[in-house]
Order: structure tokens, then sequence, then C-alpha cells
């Protein structure tokens, strides 16, 4: 039991990995991509899947994917967005 609940825990974490990623998402709606990272984590952390720990990691990985959204969006040019 504990093999699958490995597996559900790293498939999970690497759904959000995934999420986190993309890059695309990220720079379009850097809001609405940190509010899904922000929810999923929360997601996997209410359904014990990540302890409180590993939950405040993701949530500084979404803060710090925001923080570079708004950077680069500070640098590409309006026209181009």
């Amino acid at each position: 039991m504990e093999l699958q609940e490995d597996n559900v825990k790293a498939q999970s974490l690497g759904d959000w990995k995934a999420l986190l990623a993309n890059k695309e998402a990220l720079l379009t709606q850097p809001g609405a991509h940190h509010a899904m990272l922000l929810k999923r984590a929360y997601g996997l952390h209410q359904v014990q899947l990540i302890n409180r720990d590993e939950l405040a990691d993701l949530l500084d990985l979404a803060d710090s994917a925001l923080e570079y959204a708004f950077e680069e969006l500070l640098h590409i040019p309006v026209e181009n967005r």
C-alpha cells in the first residue's frame, strides 16, 4: 500500500512541477497560473500527500515563478505580448 501512495505522490508532484514549468501559461496569465499552483499545492497538502514543509517549498516555488513572470513581462515590448 505504501508503494502505491509513493507512486501517487510522485505522479502528483510531477504534475505540479509540469504546471510550474509551463512558461507559456506563466507568461500569458501569471496571476491565474500562480493561483492554480497554489490551489494544487494546498490540495496535495489537504489530502496528506505532502507535509507542511513540502507545502512551504511548493508555495515558495510558486511565488518565485510569479516574480519571474513579472520581471520577464517588464522586458517584453507591449506589441509582442
